[in-house]
């Protein structure tokens, strides 16, 4: 898999792709992550890629050529499956998300930032948009970065043990049952004797309670939406 980024701040982000499971993955040649600066694209003398809006509103937009710029160039090399801006009001990125993204072979993801980015880049441009979560960040690149991570890690291979992975939380709709390790014991405080008892069905028995108690507890809307087929129908 290939992940290209484009931004405006590339050192934003840059540790993040390259440090843990990210690195590992491209030390394996699993993934690819290239970080694009939209400031190598602009023809502004001063490299500015950013005006003010028409209309007169606050604050500074995105302008389209860079980003168009960029796009062709990368689309010129290779196709892409997808082309994600990162948005507040975009598609709510969660597991299904992630899984369908991580069957794609190539992503662009092109980082908001600023008030925006001219919507004609989003009428365009732009094949899916996607946000982390109800809130407003500095910039797109912290979501780009979750992005990469979430999908990257599914990529066979990537992770020692695959099955860690696919127990996570979410990807059955559930939350993760509690885990242990040693000692069994500490201060009083005890390991459940089911998971000591080498049972392997009952085990497992107990890890699906635990794991529907805990989402009823803590996530109850999980289960009411479990039904929802449809909600990432973007991607």
């Amino acid at each position: 898999m290939r992940i290209d980024i484009l931004t405006v701040l590339p050192e934003m982000i840059d540790g993040s792709v390259h440090c843990s499971i990210l690195q590992r993955a491209q030390d394996k040649g699993l993934a690819e992550i290239h970080l694009h600066n939209l400031r190598d694209y602009t023809t502004n003398k001063w490299r500015r890629v950013d005006d003010y809006p028409f209309g007169g509103e606050a604050g500074m937009v995105i302008q389209i050529e860079p980003v168009d710029r960029a796009i062709a160039a990368l689309k010129a090399e290779r196709n892409y499956d997808e082309v994600i801006y990162t948005s507040p009001d975009g598609t709510l990125f969660d597991q299904p998300m992630a899984n369908a993204l991580s069957l794609r072979n190539n992503l662009i993801i092109l980082c908001g930032h600023y008030k925006g980015i001219d919507y004609r880049i989003r009428e365009h441009l732009i094949t899916c948009e996607i946000s982390v979560g109800n809130y407003v960040l500095t910039g797109g690149e912290l979501a780009a970065a979750i992005i990469a991570d979430a999908v990257v890690r599914l990529l066979p291979g990537v992770i020692g043990d695959e099955q860690s992975a696919l127990s996570d939380s979410f990807q059955d709709g559930l939350l993760a049952p509690p885990v242990y390790t040693r000692p069994a014991e500490y201060k009083g405080w005890r390991v459940p004797d089911v998971l000591l008892s080498g049972h392997q069905r009952l085990i497992d028995d107990w890890r699906l309670d635990q794991a529907q108690e805990r989402t009823r507890r803590l996530r109850p809307d999980l289960l009411t939406s479990a039904d929802n087929d449809g909600r990432n129908s973007s991607i």
